[in-house]
């Protein structure tokens, strides 16, 4: 997940700044100067479409290399939140906890300790944390007074604006955001996520956001583990999962796991389960967010049985050691369900010794007698105990798949 995030990342800094949605000459005066806060997999991409949409941006991140790939490219690098807070009209967050999002507002050279009043009129944050969070830190920020009047405003505001879509989306300037806040707010705002998003959704007062992300990734994990569950199923009484993903996609078992995130190795191009459930929406995130999910269902009494049990599958999936994968890696490591025949295998070249059986690239087993060196990936055919030569050297390759 480390080398991903930093090839990812790599990726994003060797790309041109060239691409506009939007002219400068348009941007509303009050929202020029944009500070970013948190330049993960999703706070770059986000921070980029608004470089490339005119906006006058400062960012601040822990991880110093990232950091330099932005000042590399001319963007303007700050050393601290207070900092980025002295030179921005708006500060968007976008942190992996409450932990952080509180420190980054509140804690030692934090966005709100350069004293009152304060230079930004709108504080946006865009991580997933629970509503009671949201809402302690948004009355913390109404307290504050302004340093200089925006239109009739005298105090600064905060929206929360939780997203959707990914890392894909971020990069695509497609994301959805749920934003909870003053409605006012929301609508001056507006020329913002549309440089970052496709659809935002106005929820209701602070913390309904937040809110509104948790419940959608609850349903995220349960649709998840619903839909790896029935193709475990389906495989153990012999159907396979591409025969399933058919009947799903056709009937009324239909849904994003199914049809744009599909968990099983070989059914579906590009999505985690198709690279090893390297890079997409890591397990442990997905943990978290259940679990804020859950605390906020018993703040308030309310009984959710999936939520508990997803919970814990998730949770587990982190204890063993999956907490980097991708949260679809469910169907595979707690599942223990199998690629699809006739995709993707790795091959071992033949040397002296017996190679012991293993596990191919996509979780297929397979075996190399006589001579042994590295692996290579093939496409490969299913048919059991299948020999072929390659170059001088003969490969044996077996297929162990229900």
């Amino acid at each position: 997940m480390a080398i991903y995030r930093a090839r990812s990342l790599l990726t994003l800094a060797k790309s041109r700044y060239t691409i506009r949605r939007f002219s400068s000459s348009i941007i509303p005066s009050n929202l020029e100067k944009v500070g970013f806060i948190g330049l993960g997999n999703m706070g770059s991409r986000m921070a980029n479409n608004l470089i490339k949409a005119g906006y006058n941006v400062a960012v601040h991140d822990i991880n110093l290399s990232v950091l330099k790939m932005f000042s590399d490219k001319g963007i303007t690098v700050k050393g601290s939140p207070m900092e980025v807070a002295e030179t921005s009209d708006v500060v968007i967050t976008m942190l992996p906890s409450p932990s952080h999002v509180l420190n980054v507002y509140t804690g030692p050279n934090g966005l709100l300790n350069g004293g009152n009043p304060v230079k930004p009129w709108l504080f946006i944050d865009s991580s997933t944390i629970d509503p009671q969070t949201t809402r302690k830190i948004s009355s913390v920020v109404s307290n504050f007074a302004l340093i200089e009047k925006k239109d009739s405003r005298v105090t600064p505001v905060m929206l929360d604006a939780p997203v959707s879509g990914g890392v894909p989306a971020a990069e695509a300037g497609t994301l959805t955001f749920m934003v909870g806040g003053p409605e006012e707010a929301y609508n001056a705002a507006n020329h913002l996520f549309s440089s970052m998003g496709k659809n935002t959704i106005y929820c209701g007062s602070a913390g309904t956001g937040s809110a509104a992300k948790i419940c959608n990734n609850l349903a995220m994990a349960v649709s998840m583990l619903g839909v790896s569950e029935a193709f475990v199923l389906g495989q153990s009484l012999g159907i396979t999962a591409t025969t399933l993903t058919k009947i799903f996609n056709s009937s009324s078992a239909r849904c994003w796991s199914s049809d744009t995130y599909n968990p099983v190795p070989g059914v579906m191009e590009g999505v985690p389960s198709s690279r090893n459930y390297d890079g997409g929406f890591a397990s442990a995130l997905m943990a978290k967010d259940l679990n804020l999910a859950s605390a906020s269902a018993k703040e308030i009494g309310l009984n959710c049985p999936f939520t508990s049990e997803a919970t814990d599958i998730f949770t587990k999936l982190c204890d063993e050691g999956h907490g980097r994968k991708d949260f679809s890696c469910v169907f595979r490591h707690f599942y223990s369900g199998v690629c699809e025949r006739g995709r993707t295998v790795t091959i071992v070249r033949m040397e002296t010794g017996r190679t012991p059986l293993g596990k191919g690239r996509n979780g297929r087993r397979c075996g190399a007698s006589g001579r042994r060196s590295k692996a290579e990936s093939h496409i490969i055919q299913p048919k059991a105990n299948r020999n072929q030569r390659f170059g001088t050297n003969r490969l044996k390759v077996v297929f162990d798949i229900p």
